[in-house]
């Protein structure tokens, strides 16, 4: 099946959107029942936790109780770690990990996704989540809709720069219909993609495939916010304790990036020492996971609550922080935790996202500094302000550690159903973004359009119609040139001598009359000598330039016709050689001028071909021709 060329651009990106939309909405929609099912299955069945959940209501969720036998977290998550890791790295190896950080590599490399990825990130997800393992359900969700949409975009025909629109619209609508939250996935498609800047094309297709994927996912699992709304309360007087959250923050989640990287590298080293396969690491991870619980829980009921608290997405946690039901000394240690076992279970290989433990760690960071304020300043921070603060260090963590700080505090207010938070979220996200610097928990983003593969050539284009041929040749007086007299032996000699793989020919009178390069010499030898003339092996057959050619119409010049030299003529003498560019000459001015060095302006000229009857066929070099 192909898209017809007749169809037009917006109707293709109306159909991008569409198909996109529809598969975030269903594969949100199994999965999360999956996760469901397997949390049931594993969680509630095996091990007998009764897991507080969010969105629980206040009477339902302080029903929540310890497992009953809470020694068999250790052998449930470590089941998970070993069926996960056996699936992928026999599968699906780039299906490790967190799936976000996959989805932004395909757009940037604009590689086409495996069609068994998304399955294999799918049941490998709800594997390691439901068996407890710290994870999140938002990367699974994002690779899966940006994998199914590059499937969708092969089998529809679609060009690159169209499957990298659907890839970066499938992220977006998947994080948006999971987390229902359609506008900040929406935006999120656009912003997590660079450290700096704006994937602008995908904001508009994003709207409609997260409205769509909202509405299929909703129709079924409702349309509540993900978290059930608590009392809350701020003022303005609060808002210099807000900043100083972002700078506490930026801490944190300099911390957890450190940390899971860290843990990755040091599972990597491991094993390869060790020449133990992968696909058993994210057993180790879950068995270190597991005892970390299990220790924590030894050492004290408040502790045991930390340790369970960091296990699976810990939204069930959040939920209980918003309602206020955690300790101060739980909202302190919490996220400490969080970070290890996220470190540990993903970190791994195991399979899942980072944006859930991501906001339980900014969370738990803010609900501790706001309790530890409201014990300082009763009067200044009340209770129901804690809350607050237990949001705000949602957003200013992980929006500065994602650097996708308008999608994540647009995100965080969807789920919880409270815009008024938008202000003061704005001052502690501003300050935490500001000092995270260029670190973040997407490796795979890059600063800028400009950097990134996708747009690579469009810059590169623009540039180097921006440069002209006679701001950066060779000029006239630094070019060696040879004589059609002249043996192919002194060409080989002014090889070795000068470096260069290429000269022009230059008759008496000083006019252009040829090209002779390494490769004429060598294709032209007699009986190994090289006493023929410049003249009988030369290439006559030149291509030329003007001064006010760009810098693209001389490049495509060389590419159409494989060569790597130009000879410069003026417009009205096209043999009067002047000057002389090569491809290293292009290279050299455009990384100049993309790192701010600017080139004059003239008009655009033209290129010619030169023919003389003295001999034919083509010469080809690669290094400039002057000194």
């Amino acid at each position: 099946m192909q898209v017809e060329e007749t169809v037009t651009p917006y109707r293709r990106v109306i159909l991008i959107a569409v198909i996109v939309g529809l598969i975030a909405g269903l594969g949100a929609l199994f999965f999360f029942e999956g996760l469901k099912l397997g949390t049931a299955f594993f969680m509630e069945g095996i091990v007998g936790f009764q897991l507080p959940k969010e969105g629980q209501n206040l009477q339902d969720i302080a029903q929540w109780a310890p497992p009953d036998h809470l020694w068999m977290i250790l052998p449930v998550i470590c089941f998970g770690g070993l069926l996960s890791g056996l699936l992928v790295y026999t599968f699906a190896p780039e299906a490790e990990g967190h799936g976000t950080d996959a989805a932004i590599k395909a757009f940037h490399g604009g590689k086409k996704v495996r069609w068994r990825v998304p399955l294999v990130k799918a049941v490998t997800a709800v594997l390691t989540i439901s068996t407890g393992g710290s994870a999140g359900r938002e990367g699974p969700t994002a690779q899966m809709s940006a994998g199914f949409g590059s499937i969708a975009a092969d089998l529809l025909g679609l060009s690159t720069r169209e499957r990298r629109l659907a890839i970066a619209t499938g992220v977006g609508a998947g994080i948006g219909t999971i987390f229902m939250a359609p506008l900040g996935g929406a935006i999120l498609a656009a912003e997590i993609l660079y450290k700096q800047d704006f994937e602008t094309e995908a904001i508009v297709p994003a709207f409609l495939a997260s409205v769509i994927g909202y509405a299929i996912f909703g129709l079924v699992e409702g349309f509540e916010p993900v978290f059930g709304p608590g009392v809350t309360s701020w003022n303005v007087s609060q808002i210099p304790f807000f900043i100083l959250l972002g700078v506490v923050s930026t801490a944190v989640g300099l911390i957890y990036i450190n940390t899971f990287y860290g843990t990755n590298r040091i599972f990597k080293k491991v094993f390869s020492r060790l020449k133990i396969p992968n696909h058993f690491k994210p057993l180790a991870g879950a068995f270190l996971t597991g005892t970390f619980v299990l220790a924590l829980a030894a050492l004290s009921p408040e502790a045991a609550i930390v340790g369970l608290g960091s296990l699976g997405t810990g939204y069930g946690f959040a939920q209980l922080a918003l309602y206020n039901m955690l300790p101060v000394g739980v909202l302190l240690f919490l996220p400490f935790a969080k970070i290890l076992t996220t470190s540990l279970t993903i970190g791994s290989g195991g399979s899942g996202g980072v944006f859930a433990p991501g906001l339980v760690i900014g969370g738990a960071t803010g609900g501790a500094f706001g309790s530890l304020l409201h014990l300082a300043l009763p009067g200044l921070i009340p209770a129901e302000s804690v809350p607050v603060f237990f949001i705000v260090g949602m957003i200013a963590l992980f929006g500065a550690i994602s650097h996708a700080p308008i999608a994540v505090m647009i995100m965080v207010v969807e789920m919880t159903g409270d815009f008024s938070l938008l202000v003061p979220a704005m001052g502690a996200v501003s300050v935490a973004v500001i000092l995270i610097g260029q670190s973040t928990i997407f490796r795979e983003q890059v600063l800028n359009r400009s950097q990134s593969p996708a747009h690579r050539d469009e810059y590169m284009i623009e540039i180097l119609q921006d440069i002209h041929v006679g701001d950066v040749m060779v000029p006239r007086d630094r070019i060696v040139a040879v004589s059609p007299e002249d043996t192919a032996g002194r060409v080989l000699h002014l090889i070795d001598e000068t470096l260069h793989s290429g000269f022009p020919v230059l008759d008496k009178e000083g006019s252009l009359v040829g090209m002779i390069a390494l490769d004429d010499v060598r294709d032209n030898r007699i009986n190994g000598e090289h006493d023929e003339l410049v003249e009988g092996v030369m290439s006559s057959r030149v291509f030329t330039v003007h001064h006010a050619c760009t810098l693209r119409e001389a490049l495509d010049l060389m590419t159409e016709h494989d060569i790597h030299h130009l000879p410069v003529v003026p417009a009205d003498d096209p043999r009067e050689l002047s000057g002389f560019i090569t491809r290293t000459d292009i290279m050299k001015a455009y990384t100049q001028k993309a790192s701010g060095s600017a080139g004059r302006r003239h008009r655009t000229g033209s290129v010619t071909l030169i023919e003389s009857d003295t001999a034919a066929g083509k010469s080809s070099g690669d290094e400039k021709k002057g000194g």
